[in-house]
């Protein structure tokens, strides 16, 4: 079975703002990315620090268009 990144929902906003991704608007505890040059909108649950769900975060990187590694090289840059 393939090790997913264990992250929050904050710690997924900023690696997707890395990979070109703006913040549109937040709804509750909605953040709403948009990248306009590649048309994709992600929607990233921020539930007060806990943890993405493995396959939330896969529904979110599919939404971004990011494979699992490309997105935990976003992660490690600091």
């Amino acid at each position: 079975m393939r090790r997913y990144p264990v992250v929050t929902g904050d710690e997924t906003v900023r690696a997707l703002e890395r990979a070109g991704f703006v913040f549109n608007r937040r709804r509750g505890s909605h953040v709403i990315l948009k990248d306009h040059a590649r048309g994709k909108r992600v929607v990233v649950p921020c539930h007060s620090g806990q943890t993405l769900p493995p396959g939330t975060l896969l529904g979110l990187l599919h939404q971004a268009g990011l494979t699992v590694d490309e997105f935990s090289a976003l992660l490690k840059r600091h």
